[in-house]
């Protein structure tokens, strides 16, 4: 046999020794996992409903799995700058990403350059808790319901304009999901954020506006607002008196969601580890109570039933965008 055969053989026995090494010692690692602190990325800025959720369930995670888990805003470019930074790390478990339905449903659809792929470049873990929106109007415009909104709305095209915390956000595609099953007309008024559009709804600078239920909350309980529709398919337990949009328009449903990922390729024994945590954390007494407080529905699913609902998100969300036209750089 010629020395290039034996060469060859050589090279090739080597790659798949190291091959192998590198597959055990990464089985290893995993079956150790966790043996130092991990990262959970929150894509926003401190202080929302994403961040706090981040840090309520983190804290218990690291004590169930021995190990703090720190959190870390990343904020910029609608929660892309954090997901992009976490689809790139490592996929050792230890950086993860609070994700969102703008981080994996809407962002992808609108972003004409997309930074990752919401599907391929993670490895789902566990969808945590779903928030409700809310449809509010100033007290000033006369209407109490749904109904009677919709009957304003048609009778006046293109008189009432609606606000939202931003172009491609959530909220501004539950509008335009309204807008869309009930054939009214209706101006979208993006703000910077919800704080500069809900000062400018109680201003009644502008009438109508969708909103994460927490953030309303205080207003609606005081009465500077006025709550004609919670957009989830449930009432909220925190506002049992207030109905769902569905109650009048069927089939309609919108949500701000919570849950997390990992780096593609991140070992099973991790991802399982993970899950299992975050599972016991929502259980823990202390967190329901505190998700409790602004109508989160604790959910709790595996990295499976996660897998599916972005895709179902993600199929649910392009025609919305699409008959909306809401492209971004």
């Amino acid at each position: 046999m010629s020395y290039r055969f034996f060469k060859r053989r050589n090279v090739l026995a080597l790659a798949a020794s190291a091959a192998s090494f590198l597959f055990l010692n990464g089985a290893a690692h995993a079956q150790g996992f966790p043996d130092r602190t991990i990262t959970l990325v929150v894509p926003f800025a401190a202080g929302g409903s994403t961040d706090v959720v981040a840090r309520v369930i983190a804290q218990k995670m690291g004590d169930e799995l021995g190990k703090q888990v720190i959190v870390e805003n990343v904020a910029g470019a609608g929660g892309n700058l954090g997901a992009d930074r976490v689809a790139r790390a490592e996929p050792d478990g230890y950086t993860v990403l609070m994700g969102t339905v703008a981080t994996h449903a809407l962002n992808p659809l609108i972003l004409k350059t997309k930074p990752y792929d919401p599907e391929k470049d993670f490895a789902p873990i566990s969808l945590l808790v779903v928030v409700p929106n809310v449809l509010v109007v100033n007290p000033e415009l006369p209407v109490k319901t749904v109904p009677e909104l919709i009957a304003l709305l048609k009778a006046n095209p293109d008189k009432y304009s609606y606000a939202s915390s931003g172009n491609g956000t959530p909220l501004h595609l539950s509008g335009e999901l309204f807008k869309s099953m009930t054939g009214v007309n209706m101006q979208h008024v993006p703000y910077k954020g919800s704080g500069p559009a809900l000062n400018d709804l109680l201003g009644n600078q502008i009438s109508i506006m969708f909103d994460n239920l927490p953030s309303s909350s205080g207003h609606i309980k005081s009465g500077t607002l006025r709550a004609l529709g919670v957009t989830t398919a449930e009432r909220a337990t925190s506002f049992p008196d207030i109905p769902t949009i569905a109650e009048s328009v069927p089939g309609y449903e919108t949500y701000t969601w919570n849950a997390l990922f990992a780096p593609a390729g991140t070992p099973k024994e991790a991802i399982d580890k993970l899950n299992a945590a975050a599972k016991k954390a929502l259980v823990d007494p202390g967190v329901s109570a505190r998700m409790a407080e602004f109508s989160a529905k604790i959910v709790g699913s595996s990295p499976d039933e996660l897998k599916t609902h972005v895709a179902q998100e993600i199929a649910k969300w392009g025609p919305v965008v699409k008959n909306a036209n809401v492209q971004m750089d």
